[in-house]
């Protein structure tokens, strides 16, 4: 069997607690996130739980309050 490098996306893929340390909030948060349907985009690999960065990012822009003018 051949060895496959892993592809940029598998490679961007991050584990809760260091998508948790990217976002600054606790795994705890993240659980209790998924579990009420809300937060980033995951992976579910069995029961691992896996977060691709660039959907991190996407999520911290998409919920990026502007200062109201006025």
């Amino acid at each position: 069997m051949q060895y496959q490098r892993p592809s940029r996306e598998t490679e961007s893929l991050l584990s809760e607690i260091h998508a948790a340390e990217l976002l600054g909030v606790s795994s705890r948060t993240l659980q209790a996130w998924r579990s009420r349907n809300e937060g980033p985009p995951f992976v579910r690999m069995g029961r691992a739980v896996r977060y691709r960065r660039q959907d991190l990012l996407a999520w911290i822009e998409q919920n990026t309050v502007a200062p109201r003018s006025g």
